[in-house]
C-alpha cells in the first residue's frame, strides 16, 4: 500500500477494465504483427491505479468475466492497492479484450472483442452504493453508457454520488468503434455532460464533440456550462488548457521520448484527482491549480515513455523529478 493510502480521501472509479493485446513491434498492422503483449487496460481502471501509484487512495467498481483474464485483472488491482469491494464477476460472460495497433508515431487504433463482455453487464443491483458514498470523488467515462444494463447502473451510481454531495469527475474517453455511430457517441457522451463537476477532454475529443476547431477558445467554450467547476483540455505533448468560472490559462507539456501514448490521459487524470482529493479549493485558486496541472502534465508525459498503460504509470517522485528538471 502507498504511504498516504490509509488517511487519503477516497476516489472511486467506475467502468471497464480489459486486456489490451499490443503488437510486440511498433508500426505494424494487427494482421502483420507476429506476436502480442498482454497489457491490462480500460481507462477507469488505469485512473484508479494511477491514483494509488501516486500515493492516493482509490477503489474500482466494475465487472469481469469469471475467467482467467478477469481474475488476472482483479489481482492487478489488488496488487496495486486499489480497493476492490466494488468488483463483481459474471459466470456467463467473458472479460473484454482489445487488440491495439501502435502506429510508428505511438498513436493507436483499436479492435474490440465485447459481444457482450462482462463489464457491459453490470446491473444496478450489483452496485456497492456504500462504497460510492464513502468517496470524495466519483470518476467515470462514457464507454459504460453505450449499452444496457451497464448504462442504468452508471446513471444510478452517479445519482447516488450526487445525492451524497460527492464531486463528479468525467473523462469521456471517446472510443468510436464501440458506439453504433458517431451521432450516437456524441449524443450519449453529452447526455450526462451537465452532471459533472470536473471534465477532462483531449483536443481530438473537443473536435469530435463540437465539430469545430479545438484550438479556438470559442469552440472549447461551447463545452462549458454553469455549474462546472473545472474544464481541462489536454493537447498531447503541448500540455493543457484549463477553464474555471473565474480564470483560464494554458500550461506547456514536457518533451520526452514517446514510445506509446496508451494511458497518458489516465495518468494525467489520476494525478489531478489526487490533488483535488487533497484540496478541492484548487478550483478557486489558480496558483494551486497550475501546480496540480503541471504535476499532471509530468505524469502524462512519463506514461508515454514506456509500453502499456499500467506498467508505465509513474510515482510521485518520478513526476516531481521531471518537473524540477524542466525548471
Amino acid at each position: 500500500m502507498s504511504s498516504g493510502g490509509a488517511t487519503a480521501e477516497l476516489v472511486v472509479s467506475f467502468g471497464e477494465m480489459l486486456i489490451d493485446f499490443v503488437p510486440d513491434v511498433a508500426g505494424v498492422s494487427l494482421a502483420e504483427s507476429g506476436g502480442f503483449i498482454k497489457a491490462p487496460g480500460g481507462a477507469p481502471a488505469n485512473v484508479a491505479v494511477a491514483i494509488t501509484k501516486l500515493g492516493g487512495r482509490s477503489a474500482f467498481i466494475g465487472k469481469f468475466g469469471d475467467d482467467e483474464f478477469g481474475h488476472m485483472l482483479a489481482d492487478i488491482l489488488k496488487k496495486n492497492g486499489v480497493e476492490d469491494e466494488g468488483v463483481r464477476f459474471d459466470t456467463n460472460a467473458r472479460t473484454a479484450l482489445a487488440f491495439v495497433t501502435l502506429k510508428s508515431n505511438g498513436e493507436r487504433e483499436f479492435m474490440f472483442y465485447r459481444n457482450p463482455s462482462a463489464d457491459m453487464l453490470l446491473t444496478e443491483s450489483e452496485l456497492n452504493l456504500s462504497l460510492i458514498k464513502r468517496a470524495k470523488i466519483f470518476h467515470y467515462g462514457s464507454i459504460s453508457l453505450i449499452s444496457e444494463p451497464c448504462r442504468s447502473a452508471h446513471l444510478a451510481a452517479m445519482r447516488a454520488a450526487k445525492q451524497a454531495g460527492i464531486l463528479l469527475s468525467y473523462d469521456p474517453n471517446v472510443r468510436l468503434p464501440l458506439w453504433p455511430s458517431e451521432e450516437a457517441a456524441r449524443t450519449g457522451i453529452k447526455s450526462i455532460w451537465k452532471e459533472a463537476d470536473f471534465i477532462k477532454v483531449s483536443d481530438d475529443e473537443v473536435a469530435f464533440l463540437t465539430q469545430g476547431d479545438p484550438h479556438k477558445e470559442e469552440t472549447v467554450k461551447t463545452l462549458w456550462y454553469d455549474g462546472l467547476k473545472l474544464l481541462v483540455v489536454t493537447d498531447g505533448e503541448k500540455g493543457c488548457r484549463y477553464f474555471t468560472k473565474d480564470f483560464k490559462g494554458q500550461l506547456p507539456g514536457y518533451a520526452v521520448k514517446t514510445i506509446d501514448t496508451t494511458g497518458a490521459g489516465d495518468a494525467f487524470v489520476g494525478a489531478l484527482l489526487v490533488s483535488i482529493a487533497k484540496d478541492n479549493a484548487l478550483f478557486k485558486n489558480e496558483e494551486k491549480l497550475k501546480q496540480a496541472l503541471t504535476f499532471a502534465n509530468a505524469c502524462g508525459a512519463i506514461c508515454t515513455t514506456k509500453k502499456g498503460a499500467i506498467p508505465a504509470l509513474p510515482t510521485a517522485s518520478m513526476a516531481m523529478e521531471l518537473v524540477a528538471k524542466a525548471k
